[in-house]
């Protein structure tokens, strides 16, 4: 996988994670202790990150390096999204299977 392709994809995946939790590029820039240009530019694919940056990020947006770097993840993440799984109605459980079953099909 080419480089350019790479930070695009590891830019998305912050983008999504970021938003999932609520927070605008300037809080998290000012949470990393970064430039907003910075997180824009990661976020568009248009700069790779430095490791200790990498390890800012992860801290705020409470993922692992994996998930950023491979969009994998790691057993905290999983047993996290299991611990919001299980506090949702027995109806809402049986709409995300069904959607997680047709998805698998796919």
């Amino acid at each position: 996988m080419g480089d350019e392709k790479l930070l695009r994809e590891m830019g998305k995946r912050i983008s999504t994670k970021r938003r999932e939790l609520g927070i605008t590029q300037e809080q998290l820039a000012e949470r990393m202790d970064v430039s907003i240009q910075m997180i824009s530019n990661l976020e568009g694919g248009k700069k790779a990150i430095r490791p200790e940056n990498l390890v800012k990020l992860c801290a705020v947006l409470s993922t692992s390096a994996d998930y950023i770097l491979t969009g994998k993840r790691a057993e905290f993440e999983n047993i996290a999204f299991f611990a919001k799984f299980s506090t949702l109605s027995a109806s809402n459980q049986e709409l995300i299977e069904s959607l997680v079953n047709e998805l698998s099909r796919k």
